[in-house]
């Protein structure tokens, strides 16, 4: 169970190391670097809201009363590249400006790198000195690190409870190491629709549809790794998802095939807490406490095609999704009935 886990925590981590560096635009204002990490985050967790949502599913066929299935699955979104950049105006800032080059220009995301460095120069107003510029480097992400892959991992479960009725659950057991806290759980409802016609039997295929909702309570201590004095420094992030899914599926002994057309919602929210004290030499800003929260929303349409293969007890599946961010899945399936 706790190697399911661990690629969540991959992916989260390789995330929340980057998000990090953001705290250094503190020296800006809070309100630029609020700007900032909104921008520079929104592609990194709205990949993760894709790909948590894959493989909620590999048959339209509800399972009968008292049938039940056990899945490990392990799930990917793709990284395009124009998720790896966005573009930053800093006519849109109050206190930031590119050290060469326009005032608009494309900069890495968390999901990108920046190749050369890219430097921006920040105004802040010194008690002693009065108007002072300072030279920071913006923060690259992933790039290819994680092999353009936002990877997630989970137990499932599902039981037919008779009438066409079908729930499942999922969830990553809460792990924690010295830096990060992770866990998820999440919920669905499948209702073969088919399972209520007089001809059910006789019909070559299986339609139903499946309503998910999917939580993530995730947590990175930037404590030790802050470049900026203070305490209690982290970022914790909490994200909620739902699915609204139309499947349909062949209904054959061995080897079925499977797909369906769906809605992704979602919500991603990441708050940066703690005390930030920015300094310059020996003069320091004020305590600057929990300094801002972001969030990024996903709506996005999702096409899916998949295939099972049926074992006796044994069950394997692989799917792929097509949508903002492309994802694909594999589960191996343990279930009776």
């Amino acid at each position: 169970m706790k190697k399911v886990s661990l690629l969540m925590l991959l992916c989260f981590v390789t995330i929340t190391s980057k998000a990090q560096d953001i705290d250094a635009l503190l020296a800006a204002g809070v309100e630029d670097a609020e700007r900032f990490a909104n921008d520079y985050l929104a592609p990194g967790t709205n990949g993760l809201m894709h790909s948590m949502n894959a493989n909620w599913f590999n048959t339209a066929v509800a399972k009968p009363l008292g049938g039940f299935e056990i899945s490990v699955i392990v799930n990917a979104a793709s990284v395009k590249d124009e998720n790896k950049m966005f573009n930053l105006n800093t006519d849109d800032y109050q206190n930031v400006s590119f050290e060469t080059g326009p005032s608009s220009q494309m900069v890495a995301s968390v999901l990108g790198e920046n190749d050369p460095a890219v430097f921006v120069e920040v105004e802040y107003d010194d008690p002693i000195f009065g108007n002072q510029t300072e030279r920071i480097e913006l923060p690259s992400g992933i790039g290819e690190g994680s092999g353009n892959l936002l990877p997630t991992a989970f137990l499932q479960g599902a039981l037919g409870l008779g009438k066409g009725i079908e729930i499942k659950g999922r969830f990553v057991p809460k792990i924690e190491t010295d830096d990060v806290s992770l866990s998820m759980y999440g919920g669905g409802l499948q209702v073969e629709f088919t399972n209520w016609l007089p001809a059910d039997k006789l019909l070559p295929v299986a339609v139903s549809g499946l309503v998910a909702y999917t939580h993530i309570d995730a947590a990175y201590d930037l404590t030790e790794s802050s470049g900026i004095d203070g305490n209690d420094q982290s970022i914790e992030n909490n994200t909620n998802t739902w699915l609204f899914q139309l499947i349909a599926s062949t209904k054959l002994p061995v080897i079925n095939f499977y797909g369906g057309l769906g809605y992704i919602k979602g919500t991603s929210e990441s708050d940066l807490l703690g005390t930030y004290i920015v300094t310059n030499g020996p003069v320091s800003s004020d305590p600057i406490v929990d300094p801002f929260s972001i969030s990024s929303d996903v709506a996005a349409v999702r096409g899916t095609i998949g295939t099972k293969l049926k074992l006796g007890f044994f069950r394997l599946n692989a799917e792929y999704h097509v949508s903002e961010f492309d994802s694909f899945s594999v589960g191996v399936n343990f279930g009776f009935r």
